[in-house]
């Protein structure tokens, strides 16, 4: 029998088995993939992110395997800028700076820091009941005894559906297709997250090591389904981004819908808690979905200090986390909208350029600190 099982090894899960190693328990990571391969694109470690990774020891490895972002820029398709944010001066504050790494990289480090013991591969679950303890059933067959269960497990949890019975995806009506590709970016762009808003789409671009460029192509779906070639809806932007796509291998650009978890009223249950996107999945626009997963890694372990009962936990974890969390889900559903306008961009633009700096350091400032 297990004593804490964690389901999923993605982000969240691996953070949270780090954070829990560090406090000395005992645990086994269940992944429904036979192998962690070095799939998926790049993804942006904010730095509520790498404060917690500061924690766990960790940051300098992640630091060294992406690339530091010290800006972000929000431009119109020709390049002009519409809004900067520096992070500069949050960075000292906090002692650690936002970074764009490969996802799969990221994962590495997290993982290599865990006894391959812990992780079980090839484990997909199908169905978990409550007894005296939880009984989980993998389709390889095997049936596993456990007394603690974290539902790491995405958006689609099983978990939360089994147990907590709960929870509607939202579809955004937009979709994304995320690139990798070998390209020398201009150097002004080294250390900035770009991206530039049109007419019912977007593009965005970070450099995520010496060679790498990860970048993304959002559209409003109901406008630009009949298109087959993404360089056919971004004719009108900067040369750049054509070339950048370009360049880009078939293989290397995955496609997926945007969706979010409409809030959920509860995200545990006796001796079960759920994180990350099981309990709050949110669009990308704010780059916070996995670093939401991260801080409730976090706030679970500062909660180990005071607290042994893991109820009382899963209790008091919500209670800190549901503000700002709600908060983020709430605002980059907005920004999604707002972003991908078909009308009144110019004016939009305008007016977000009228804001002031102190207001987006402001805004930065509520995601980036952490809450305990």
């Amino acid at each position: 029998m297990n004593t804490i099982s964690i389901i999923g090894a993605g982000i969240g899960g691996f953070t949270l088995g780090n954070v829990l190693k560090q406090h000395q328990y005992d645990f086994t990571i269940y992944e429904s993939a036979p192998e962690i391969k070095p799939v998926g694109a790049g993804i942006m470690m904010a730095v509520n992110a790498m404060q917690v990774f500061n924690h766990l020891g960790l940051k300098e490895k992640i630091e060294n395997a992406g690339n530091k972002i010290h800006r972000i820029v929000i431009a119109n398709e020709s390049l002009q800028t519409i809004s900067k944010t520096e992070i500069l001066e949050l960075e000292k504050q906090y002692n650690s700076c936002n970074v764009a790494i490969h996802r799969a990289e990221l994962q590495k480090i997290l993982a290599e820091n865990l006894s391959s013991d812990c992780i079980k591969l090839n484990h997909s679950l199908q169905k978990i009941r409550k007894e005296e303890n939880y009984i989980l059933d993998f389709d390889n067959g095997s049936q596993i005894e456990s007394t603690i269960v974290f539902g790491a497990d995405g958006i689609k949890s099983p978990i939360r559906n089994q147990i907590l019975k709960t929870g509607i995806i939202r579809n955004s009506g937009q979709k994304c297709w995320r690139g990798l590709v070998d390209y020398d970016l201009p150097e002004k762009y080294h250390q900035e997250a770009f991206e530039m808003w049109g007419k019912g789409k977007r593009f965005g671009f970070v450099k995520i090591s010496d060679r790498k460029v990860y970048w993304y192509a959002c559209i409003n779906e109901k406008s630009f389904g009949r298109y087959w070639q993404i360089e056919d809806i971004f004719y009108d932007f900067d040369p750049l981004v054509l070339k950048i796509i370009e360049a880009t291998r078939h293989e290397n650009i995955i496609c997926n819908p945007i969706s979010d978890l409409a809030p959920i009223p509860q995200w545990y249950s006796e001796n079960l808690c759920l994180i990350g996107d099981a309990a709050h999945a949110t669009t990308p626009n704010m780059g916070q979905g996995a670093c939401q997963a991260i801080e409730d890694a976090y706030i679970i372990g500062k909660l180990m200090e005071d607290h042994q009962d893991f109820n009382v936990i899963f209790k008091k974890f919500q209670n800190t986390r549901r503000k700002k969390v709600d908060y983020i889900v709430n605002t980059s559903r907005t920004i999604g909208k707002v972003s991908q306008w078909e009308k009144g961009n110019s004016i939009r633009n305008f007016l977000m350029g009228l804001l002031p700096e102190s207001m987006n350091q402001k805004m930065a400032k509520k995601i980036l600190k952490l809450e305990m």
